[in-house]
């Protein structure tokens, strides 16, 4: 039976992303939600209704390309620098030959 090195990583992915801490802190706010729910226990259910929708909002948080976020913000705080240095200092009017004829 031959090695297959692309196979051990393949399932150490899979087990990486099975244990990861998104996969552990949805586990643990489902937990916490049902526990709560079948002993009446408001904090239990607060604490779950909290940690789901922050998975979800971890998960999109990781997702983003932060790189490309930051350029895309620096190009937009400098283009609002220039519009108002723009208006604070008008080009000059250029007057029309019009008055001296």
């Amino acid at each position: 039976m031959t090695h297959d090195p692309n196979k051990e990583i393949q399932e150490s992915s899979l087990i990486g992303r099975i244990l990861s801490m998104e996969a552990l802190l949805m586990a643990m706010g489902i937990a916490s939600l049902v526990y709560g729910i079948i002993n009446e226990m408001v904090m239990n259910i607060f604490w779950g209704v909290v940690i789901i929708p922050g998975v979800f909002l971890l998960h999109k948080i990781r997702k983003k390309d932060w790189t490309k976020h930051w350029q895309e913000m620096e190009a937009e705080q400098k283009a609002i620098l220039e519009y108002q240095e723009r208006k604070k200092n008008p080009p000059p009017m250029q007057k029309d030959n019009q008055d001296e004829k």
